[in-house]
């Protein structure tokens, strides 16, 4: 049964003038589930499930933004979100919503095949990543990927007779850069900076191998967020990042962290 409609036209309570004069930095809608697509080093797509947030900028003179027209957006993309389609979304924002400056944060849970050390036995491991992207007053793409690792305590060797704690840590990078970086690729550099890397399936040769491998390359949480500041530093097109290490403390109610943040530079 088709409705009709009222031909009286219907208010814009959100267009109407606002005396307060106070602008707002950002209003939007957030925790948005929706189906994307990212690419992965392979140059194939991997379709997962996001958590997105979008908003722009209210001048002081706005009552209200058209909070309709973000899902309007949103849902004309359909499944084809990605990286490469940043920009348009921000730009359609920008002028659907008439905004200086559009901010876009997609988190998303991303996954790849790791195999055992020894037997090769594969599965996924998960990896909590985020774009968080900027346009307009403001120009900004942050990629932030959250590594699982294994951390083993050098003092606990050290005095120990027998073993040493250790416990499983998690290594957050913010980075900012030029060109392309791969997420496979930031996971593999923390990787190399760990005690031990995390593996998704492992039989018994396995399991003594990555107790062995975390018990030769024992790491503080300190030691472990320098051995990743060392590594990004020698990728010449990043340009700003931020590491920050948690160990989840096995022998200890609390947790230790460490975090580094270094300053924009200049890309080569």
């Amino acid at each position: 049964m088709t409705k009709i409609l009222d031909a009286a036209p219907l208010a814009d309570v959100q267009a109407h003038p606002d005396t307060r004069r106070v602008p707002i930095s950002r209003v939007g809608v957030q925790n948005v589930r929706f189906p994307i697509s990212v690419r992965d080093r392979r140059k194939t797509a991997q379709h997962t499930i996001a958590n997105i947030d979008m908003s722009v900028d209210l001048p002081h003179d706005f009552k209200g933004t058209h909070m309709s027209r973000f899902m309007e957006i949103l849902n004309s993309y359909d499944d084809e979100i990605s990286v490469q389609a940043l920009p348009a979304i921000l730009r359609t924002m920008r002028e659907r919503l008439n905004a200086e400056t559009a901010h876009l944060g997609i988190s998303f849970p991303y996954f790849m095949e790791k195999e055992a050390p020894v037997t090769g036995a594969a599965g996924l491991l998960s990896y909590d990543c985020a774009f968080n992207a900027s346009s307009g007053a403001e120009d900004d793409f942050i990629l932030t990927v959250k590594i699982p690792v294994t951390t083993l305590c050098p003092c606990s060797r050290e005095i120990s007779a027998r073993g040493a704690h250790n416990q499983r840590s998690i290594v957050t990078v913010k980075t900012r850069f030029t060109g392309q970086l791969w997420i496979e690729d930031v996971v593999a550099l923390v990787d190399a900076s760990a005690s031990c890397e995390l593996y998704p399936v492992l039989k018994r040769a396995d399991e003594k191998w990555v107790t062995e491998q975390a018990y030769d390359n024992p790491r503080f949480v300190e030691d472990l967020v320098r051995e990743v500041t060392l590594r990004l530093r020698a990728l010449s097109h990043v340009t700003w990042f931020s590491v920050h290490v948690i160990n989840f403390e096995s022998i200890h109610e609390h947790d230790a962290y460490a975090q580094v943040e270094e300053p924009a530079r200049a890309s080569s």
